[in-house]
């Protein structure tokens, strides 16, 4: 999994995939009219991330720019696209560009959890003419209020967790969300969605077994809506079990996860090769999967359907669709995703908690400069002081011309 020291927050981690993603892509601040935040990890109760990273419009003078942060557990990163979309869509749009950033640092006290962290930064582009589109009049929503995970201790990184809830709770939303898309789908499309009428899936991933179970998940939920095709032949025995009682039976979750491990190999499979690499990346996570796909797909995805599955505690939840309209090959070559993975920094456990250590200390520090270690990639920003008002300030490392 990726981790950070005190060196990095959600601050710098943002600050540098906005600032790589205009010098890979060539892409002018001055282009972009809606700068949207999607973030849990916050450090400040008032000031929003996004507010940090107008230093990077500043610049070229760009002040003009609406959208501030959305929060809600690991959904917030597709409140942001879904709120960029519907400006561009909108008549308040000026005709210049959205810019999406969904980041986080996930992080756990002592105990089981704490390996199941991570991070990432993802930046996205919303327009006109794109190669991806996302299919806005297809796509369903589950909000409900529940406790399964959550952050009460205001002075603390450290979620409190409901294990098994949240399990529950990922699987119920993904149940109710395949309702209403299945049923738009027919409305839009006049015809029964099933499987095969996506060719890839991606889902949030806390961990790889979730993932695992929820394809599985939507097999036994295409099996309730069509149980006589040949292929549930052997599973007659779930026709008439209530899907609220399901979700831990495990005699049913294991026929599933058999039925559909051919379906996870060539449909969900190259999605889930980043998070895996990088571990739970909380809103990041659905668009790590995105970029892994593109990376790490097989054939050419033009022409093809993506069905994506959003979820975070609390709850929210979404599916809507992509559609691949045109090649996505430059994002593959600007991202060099391999190349970046060969080059990190390996810590060993002991090191992983003391970095933890040294985030704990200074959570609230005011007057501090980090301890954390400087070795890190060119062009990343890192937090360099903070003064005796809780002000952040950060600097860049110099980036080499050959990376």
């Amino acid at each position: 999994m990726a981790v950070v020291s005190d060196r990095e927050d959600i601050v710098s981690i943002s600050l540098t995939v906005v600032k790589n993603f205009f010098e890979k892509y060539e892409i002018s601040p001055n282009d972009i009219g809606r700068l949207e935040v999607g973030t849990e990890t916050i450090l400040d109760k008032s000031k929003s991330v996004k507010s940090f990273l107008m230093e990077l419009f500043a610049q070229h003078g760009n002040f003009n720019i609406e959208g501030v942060d959305t929060m809600n557990a690991c959904y917030g990163g597709t409140n942001a696209v879904f709120n960029a979309i519907n400006w561009i869509e909108s008549s308040s749009w000026d005709g210049r560009l959205a810019l999406v950033v969904a980041a986080d640092i996930a992080v756990y006290g002592p105990g089981s959890a704490r390996p199941t962290g991570g991070c990432a930064a993802v930046a996205m582009l919303i327009g006109p003419n794109a190669p991806l589109v996302v299919e806005s009049v297809i796509r369903s929503t589950h909000m409900e209020h529940v406790y399964d995970f959550y952050k009460p201790v205001l002075n603390s990184e450290y979620p409190v967790v409901d294990g098994q809830l949240s399990i529950q709770c990922y699987l119920k939303a993904l149940d109710m969300c395949y309702d209403g898309f299945t049923k738009r789908f027919k409305e839009k499309t006049g015809k029964t969605f099933s499987l095969k009428e996506a060719e890839y899936f991606i889902f949030h991933s806390p961990y790889n077994k979730l993932v695992r179970r929820a394809i599985a998940r939507l097999l036994f939920n295409e099996f309730l809506q069509t149980p006589d095709e040949p292929a549930f032949k052997d599973f007659q025995r779930y026709r008439n079990e209530p899907r609220e009682a399901t979700y831990f039976n495990r005699g049913l979750t294991n026929d599933f996860d058999k039925l559909s491990a051919g379906i996870y190999n060539t449909k969900v499979a190259p999605s889930t090769q980043l998070c895996l690499e990088l571990g739970n990346c909380y809103s990041a996570s659905l668009y790590v999967g995105l970029l892994s796909l593109i990376d790490h797909s097989s054939d050419e995805l033009s022409g093809k359907r993506i069905v994506l599955f959003s979820y975070g505690s609390g709850m929210s939840a979404s599916m809507f669709s992509v559609l691949v309209r045109g090649s996505v090959e430059f994002i593959k070559q600007k991202q060099k995703i391999s190349k970046r993975l060969s080059q990190r920094n390996f810590v060993d456990p002991a090191e992983f908690t003391k970095l933890l250590g040294l985030r704990e200390k200074h959570l609230l520090a005011s007057k501090y400069v980090p301890d954390g270690p400087l070795e890190l990639f060119p062009g990343t920003f890192y937090l360099d002081r903070v003064d005796d008002k809780h002000r952040r300030y950060y600097k860049r490392k110099v980036k080499d011309s050959k990376l």
